[in-house]
């Protein structure tokens, strides 16, 4: 199952099919230092079979093959044309290139877009999700920090312009580009969000839980989420009400770092049968799941965007979230904000929105009928016109 970024990507490279036929290539990243032009067909194929994967439930068996060949047929084809292809490409323009890099992944690899700048012309136009691993070491992998001040460096230094979610992560962009000395243009370029169709899914035990209120929180399971004050949370609420206690869903991948987590996920008797995982939810399931909730939970101790957010609010469904300044951006006078170490305030929010008839929930789905959803569109239009300025621009 895709995660945030792979939304982010996916989102990018149909839009790219759908609007630049004739002037969008793609290229991959060979392991010896060099970019490798793709064939549009089968980058495309690749596309197409991914978004039917990732949209489909159950995944359309067909489709997953026909991923998993494209990808292997892009990567034969990346080690055999090599960068031959891609100078050829690139020699048929009048315009200079635009490099469009939209994943932290691999922007560590600076030589490689120094050369492209350098021996093609190129403008280099990538996307930041946020500088979280500069701002909470603590809560990402060993390493993860440094790797992330090298990307971040690539940005610095050869950016020609750069995209971010949220005024947040631009904030903490622009401290790290003063120590630099540069300003390329930072656009703030709100994520979209496609609403999936709530279909129940194929597996019967994915249905949403019966017999109480539930809450739903999507996420991977890494400490930065704050999971385990939810787990405590739900541990209180087991032992006043037992049986009766609202039920917790979390939806998402298990990650890094998180042993207390799981530790109390798998054998914590108190909460068993209160808390469930699922780890591997398609977009129309989670749709699905979302939808029923009494509120989606979203207690993180920092974020520069906030895509479950968005998407739960997008549903019509209520949030309770930290007070984050990206949180507030994005769902300002709507959704609730609570500090992410304050468990009581959490539990009295949880009991509140269980409530049948709940007025303070109600209150809630009267500000999100207010409410304007980010949308796919204003987000391409202002990335399309940064581009296009970026390339007007003389070297």
């Amino acid at each position: 199952m895709p995660t945030g970024i792979d939304r982010v990507e996916l989102a990018y490279a149909e839009h790219l099919v759908a609007t630049q036929t004739d002037h969008a290539s793609f290229v991959g990243m060979l392991s010896w230092g060099r970019f490798g032009l793709l064939s549009r067909p089968r980058a495309q194929a690749l596309i197409a079979a991914l978004a039917l994967v990732w949209r489909s439930d159950p995944p359309d068996p067909d489709a997953v093959r026909n991923a998993a060949a494209a990808a292997r047929a892009l990567r034969f084809e990346r080690l055999w044309r090599g960068g031959l292809g891609l100078r050829a490409d690139l020699a048929r323009g009048d315009a200079p290139p635009v490099y469009l890099h939209v994943s932290h992944q691999r922007l560590e690899r600076a030589v490689l877009i120094e050369r492209l700048k350098r021996n093609a012309g190129a403008r280099f136009v990538c996307m930041v999700h946020d500088l979280l691993p500069l701002e909470f070491p603590e809560y990402v992998r060993p390493g993860h920090d440094a790797r992330h001040v090298q990307r971040m460096t690539t940005v610095a230094r050869f950016a020609d312009a750069v995209i971010v979610n949220s005024a947040a992560t631009r904030n903490a962009l622009q401290r790290f580009l003063d120590s630099f000395g540069r300003s390329p243009p930072v656009l703030v370029a709100p994520l979209g969000v496609d609403v999936a169709a709530a279909v129940e899914p194929a597996d019967a035990e994915l249905a949403r839980p019966a017999g109480a209120p539930y809450f739903v929180c999507v996420g991977t399971i890494e400490p930065r989420k704050n999971h385990l004050l939810l787990l405590n949370v739900w541990r209180r609420l087991a032992s006043e009400f037992g049986a009766a206690a609202p039920r917790l869903v979390l939806v998402g991948q298990r990650g890094w770092e998180n042993e207390q987590v799981i530790d109390m996920i798998e054998r914590s008797p108190s909460i068993r049968g209160l808390v469930e995982e699922r780890n591997s939810l398609s977009d129309p399931a989670m749709a699905h799941l979302l939808a029923g909730a009494s509120a989606a939970l979203v207690p993180s101790f920092g974020e520069g965007y906030g895509l479950p957010l968005v998407e739960a609010l997008a549903l019509g469904v209520p949030a309770l979230c930290s007070d984050l300044p990206a949180f507030q951006e994005v769902a300002g006078g709507v959704a609730e904000f609570l500090d992410p170490l304050d468990g009581p305030a959490w539990r009295t929010a949880i009991l509140d929105y269980a409530r049948p008839g709940s007025p303070r929930r109600a209150a809630q789905c009267a500000r999100i009928a207010t409410w304007r959803r980010p949308t796919w569109s204003a987000h391409f239009a202002a990335v399309d016109a940064l581009i296009e300025r970026v390339a007007a621009v003389s070297a």
